[in-house]
């Protein structure tokens, strides 16, 4: 296993709870968010003085270019869409609205251009989430139930495989993938996290079919093999709440990395002064393009 420390703070943005990076190809742009400040952040690396902050409400906590134009998202109770240029959200389905205590966390398009996202608990019950996906006709459907906080998503190259993080398992588990219908299978556990420090959580996979992990208290990102479940690299950040992760560039190779700086003391800002930050590196390794919504 080999580690890498050149992470580049790109944007000290000192969010509360910095997630859900998504690479935009027809834009040339990074869209990351701030659950708890309920802020979307959009960054041009080419031009990061003219980077864009919107707030939406309550709890943004992820979401995806649409094909038709502009992005969807998921706030605490359903899928959203969002028009960029006008500010118009739009909602598309909801969720849960019944469970107050509830939020949606992360989300991601499969490659037929679903839109996938799972729910957690408010008061950190466990068991109180679950996995949806969204169809073009804004349909939904529960995939899985009693998650307890559900994170990464991520689908192999053929698309029949789909990697998936519920947090407090330190597990990533992967199932079966219906391109055709949506449904998944065949549940099978693919990398135990073991002693490695921290939670697992945002999760992203590159173009060799690796899968990239952030910890949650644990200062890194670490890259897996999901064949055979070996360790092969950590990336350090200088930050402990590492959220997300997500490949960018024209080239897509480079790694970008969400942070958090929610329930650390003063002591521990000062020890980590750029937690919420946003940081990069490029490992020579390419990443995989994000998935449009096609609703």
């Amino acid at each position: 296993m080999s580690t890498s420390t050149n992470v580049v703070l790109v944007c000290d943005a000192k969010a509360s709870l910095g997630e859900g990076p998504v690479w935009n190809e027809a834009t040339n742009q990074l869209y990351w968010l701030d659950i708890l400040g309920h802020r979307l952040h959009i960054h041009l690396p080419e031009q990061p003085q003219d980077d864009e902050m919107i707030t939406i409400e309550p709890y943004i906590s992820s979401l995806a270019p649409r094909q038709s134009g502009g992005i969807v998202l998921t706030l605490q109770d359903g899928f959203y869409s969002y028009n960029l240029v006008n500010k118009e959200l739009t909602l598309l389905a909801e969720v849960e609205a019944s469970l107050t205590d509830n939020r949606f966390n992360d989300g991601k398009c499969d490659p037929r251009g679903r839109y996938l996202a799972g729910s957690m608990s408010l008061s950190n019950q466990q068991a109180k989430g679950s996995l949806y996906s969204m169809n073009s006709a804004h349909h939904t459907e529960t995939l899985l139930t009693d998650v307890s906080i559900s994170n990464g998503l991520a689908w192999s190259a053929e698309g029949n495989t789909m990697y998936f993080i519920d947090t407090p398992t330190r597990k990533v588990v992967a199932f079966d993938y219906n391109l055709d219908t949506g449904h998944i299978s065949s549940r099978r556990v693919v990398v135990e996290i073991g002693d490695q420090p921290g939670s697992p959580d945002g999760m992203t996979i590159d173009a060799e079919g690796m899968l990239w992990v952030a910890h949650w208290g644990g200062w890194c990102v670490t890259r897996w093999n999901p064949h055979n479940g070996q360790l092969l690299q950590s990336i350090a950040v200088p930050a402990s709440q590492v959220t997300s992760c997500a490949f960018g560039g024209t080239e897509l190779d480079t790694l970008y990395i969400t942070t958090a700086r929610v329930g650390l003391s003063e002591e521990e800002l000062i020890k980590q002064p750029n937690a919420g930050g946003l940081f990069s590196i490029k490992l020579g390794i390419k990443g995989t393009p994000s998935s449009m919504f096609v609703g």
